[in-house]
């Protein structure tokens, strides 16, 4: 500024009447590719993999790639974001991304690379394992691992905190079917609060209180002011039926 008659600010003051406004929509810097979907359910992007949702297996993707993410549209529609791998070589999979083909195959689920990724990440708790080994005892690993497949798939809805909280509720009651973790967890969303014992794989069954998808909606009906139904009218047909008198004229009939 030795060498300028005027300041940074005064010089700008005369730059600003100038100047463009923003554009209205944030200017890309990830860089864009377009990728077909494998069989497997993953895209290949600079020699990692990353899932996505099965029913776009076939399809082709639009993917961009970020300095820490990495994010997947099916035309304007987001259908997966995962923190960017560095190294070389790896995938990132996604259970959720999974689970309307492991509901019908669930005998892969146990061993599946997605779930070993959940569990690292915190995502499929011991309370997720306690209520899947209850539930495959009282129902068979089959049925057992359906149930739980089918309580991953109320995680698209519910919070995960909420469904962790249904699951523990539910496994303290012996309910081990989808629908009572449904309604528990719901019933804590709706009070807005997660139990802090909720990581506890093997909860106290002296406190087991759960409600039933029944009882909670016939709680919730309406008074029934009707009268009680009456059978009197049907009570007649079981009377025996009287016979007419007969008449002097037909007794005189040979």
């Amino acid at each position: 500024m030795r060498s300028r008659p005027r300041t940074i600010g005064e010089y700008f003051a005369v730059e600003r009447p100038l100047l463009r406004p923003l554009p209205d929509e944030p200017f890309e810097t990830g860089r864009v590719f377009s990728l077909r979907v494998d069989r497997y359910a993953q895209v290949s992007v600079r020699t990692n993999r990353y899932s996505v949702p099965v029913g776009l297996i076939g399809r082709t993707v639009r993917v961009i790639l970020h300095a820490s993410e990495v994010v997947v549209y099916d035309g304007r529609k987001e259908v997966a974001r995962h923190e960017r791998l560095i190294a070389k070589g790896q995938s990132r999979l996604e259970l959720d991304h999974y689970l309307e083909a492991l509901v019908r195959k669930p005998g892969a689920f146990p061993g599946a690379t997605a779930l070993e990724q959940a569990r690292s990440a915190g995502k499929f708790t011991p309370v997720h394992d306690a209520w899947w080994a209850a539930a495959c005892k009282a129902h068979g690993d089959r049925d057992g691992t359906r149930a739980l497949i089918e309580v991953l798939l109320l995680g698209r809805h519910l919070h995960h905190e909420y469904l962790v909280t249904g699951l523990a509720a539910a496994l303290r009651a012996g309910a081990l079917t989808a629908d009572a973790v449904a309604l528990e967890a719901r019933k804590a969303a709706e009070a807005d609060e997660a139990p802090p014992a909720t990581t506890d794989p093997d909860p106290d069954p002296d406190r087991a209180s759960v409600t039933f998808l029944t009882e909670r909606r016939l709680a919730h009906l309406p008074p029934d002011n009707r009268p009680l139904p009456s059978v009197a009218a049907y009570d007649q047909l079981l009377r025996p039926r009287q016979r007419p008198a007969r008449s002097a004229v037909e007794g005189d009939r040979p």
